[in-house]
This record gives structure tokens, sequence and C-alpha cells, in this order.
């Protein structure tokens, strides 16, 4: 599939496995007292440099979302966060959409009048290609750059809990206190749900992870996702696709060759963007799957929000599900 467009149909989110705990604020890659001089380094090796802290920030949803749990309130965001029916997307996670300004609810859309009239002082965005901030338009990008300066996150390459380190360390950096209650009270169920979902039971299922749209399906490759991976890591059997695209993310199939991976449970993309499983059903190759025919399909939350929050939530709901599955 190609980048850009098709990654917003079908990309996710990505992982590996070492812990690593949030950098508190004063780290070497950032300074964040309130008053003064307020640095920081990002993942493109960018220096990033204010009068003083940033306090009016603009963010993508899931770095706003990420930021939000480790207590940073976003004064705008853009990217998908509000449903046609006006209800909140699952991508914006628990910021609170009356409260935020819209700049840009799709791809591509991003109001560039609108952010300057914001007067930012910082925009964060995850990057999953190269130094490309997400949901930045490359069209408007100069303009953008040049209101106020950009933080950019990198989502691949990494472990799961690295990035939500990271995420951890720019919200310290803006004042966000790591050690409140709920931040490690989020930590601990966030490491207890790791230790617990692999089991002899779950360690024994052929897991398919995917995405489908009207002529095509796509296939998960673990090394570009940092959820996906960390799955692996920790101990399940996730199927790797033998030709994966030249853009890297996903192996892509016609629907006549769904069942070129064998798989006990199938885990699909519950994006808005993805095809529902109901839709997916009216494939004929996809709805004579044993998984399917078992009733072994379930969600996968890709692009969660990389905080302890989120991923104790996707965690402790993957193994509600598992546990139910059987090896066929």
């Amino acid at each position: 599939m190609a980048v850009g467009l098709g990654l917003v149909f079908a990309l996710a989110a990505c992982g590996s496995g070492t812990e690593t705990a949030p950098a508190a604020s004063g780290s070497p890659a950032a300074s964040s007292s309130a008053a003064g001089p307020w640095t920081f380094t990002d993942d493109r090796g960018k220096k990033i440099e204010r009068p003083e802290r940033p306090a009016r920030v603009v963010a993508q949803v899931g770095a706003a979302a990420a930021l939000w749990d480790f207590g940073v309130r976003p004064v705008a965001v853009f990217g998908p966060h509000r449903l046609k029916d006006g209800t909140r997307d699952p991508q914006v996670g628990n910021v609170d959409i009356t409260k935020v300004e819209s700049i840009g609810n799709v791809w591509d859309e991003f109001n560039v009048e609108k952010y300057i009239s914001l007067q930012p002082d910082l925009l964060v965005s995850g990057m999953y290609t190269g130094d490309t901030l997400w949901y930045v338009p490359e069209k408007s990008t100069s303009t953008i750059e040049q209101v106020a300066p950009t933080l950019g996150v990198r989502l691949v390459g990494k472990s799961l809990p690295e990035i939500i380190g990271k995420y951890g360390e720019v919200a310290a950096a803006l004042g966000a206190d790591l050690n409140a209650p709920e931040v490690t009270a989020a930590k601990a169920r966030f490491d207890a749900a790791a230790k617990a979902l692999v089991t002899p039971e779950t360690k024994n299922l052929k897991i398919l992870i995917m995405s489908g749209g009207p002529e095509m399906m796509w296939v998960v490759n673990p090394d570009d996702h940092a959820d996906v991976r960390y799955f692996k890591e920790l101990g399940l059997d996730v199927v790797v696709p033998d030709k994966v695209d030249e853009a890297g993310f996903w192996e892509t199939l016609s629907w006549e060759n769904a069942d070129t991976y064998e798989a006990d449970v199938i885990l699909v993309d519950a994006r808005t963007q993805s095809m529902r499983v109901d839709e997916m059903m009216k494939k004929p190759t996809f709805a004579k799957l044993p998984a399917v025919k078992a009733g072994q399909v379930y969600a996968w939350h890709a692009e969660e929000r990389y905080s302890y929050q989120g991923y104790a939530d996707v965690l402790e709901k993957l193994l509600a599900d598992l546990v139910k599955a059987k090896k066929l």
C-alpha cells in the first residue's frame, strides 16, 4: 500500500519489549521549568527552544490523547476526533472534545488560518514515516512551522513502553507530574496486564491481525506496529506476513487470497476508516475462514493512544477476548 492516504486507511500503532520508564523533567532531552528558557530535543534530533515553557499546545489526536492521560491539556487537536454523528472518535482517548478547538478532523484537513489565530506555542505529532509529522499536510508544513515549533515522536522502530515513555517525557517537559496517582496507577495496571496476557492457552493460538477495504485486505507486519510487536515479544503467536509491501507496515492481499495464512483468531482494525466485520462477512473467502466460522474475530485497537491508561485497556480487553478462543 502506498504511503499517504493509503496509510491513513490502513496504518496503525507499532511495538517491541524492554520497559523504559518516562524520563523525568530536567532530563538531558528537556528543560521544563515554568519560567525562563525551555528546550526539548525530539525524535528527529531537532532541538526546540522557547523563551518559556509552552503553554498553548496543539497536537494530533494520538499525541493529544497520550499527553492528556499524562496531565497535559492541549488547546486544539487535529486528526480523527469526532464521528459523523458528533460523538467522540475512539482515537481521541480521554480528551474532552468540548474543551479543545478543532483544526481538522480527517486526512489532509488542517485549518492553517485557525491554527494561526490560536497563537500556539508548540505543535506535537507522532511520526510513522521518516520525519513526517502524522496528519500535518505536506503542502502546509512550511507555513505551520513558521507559526510555532513542531515536536515529533517516532512511532516505529521502538518498543511500545519506550514510545509511552517518550510521551511521558514530553508531558513532563510541559509541566506534567509523572508521579501523579492516576499516572502511577495506570502504569501498575499496564505492567500487570502485560504480565497476565500470555498464558499457556493464549500462547497456543495463532493470531492474524488485519485491516480491510473494499478491494483489498492488509495483514499486519509486527515489526512496523509497536503494539503488535509488543504482543509478539510478550509471547503471543502472531502471523508474520511473507511479502511485506515496499512501504512496510503490511502485506496487501486481494480478498480472493484471504486464506493465505492460517489463524485461530483474527483481530480486525476497529478504526472508523477500516471495513467493519459485518461488511467483511460479505466477502465469501473471509466468511469461510475457520476463525470467522468459529466466531473468533475480535477488535484490534490500532492507533491507540500511547499512554499507560490506553494500553492497559488494550491489553486487558485482548486477554478477555483470547481466553474465549480455542485452538482450531
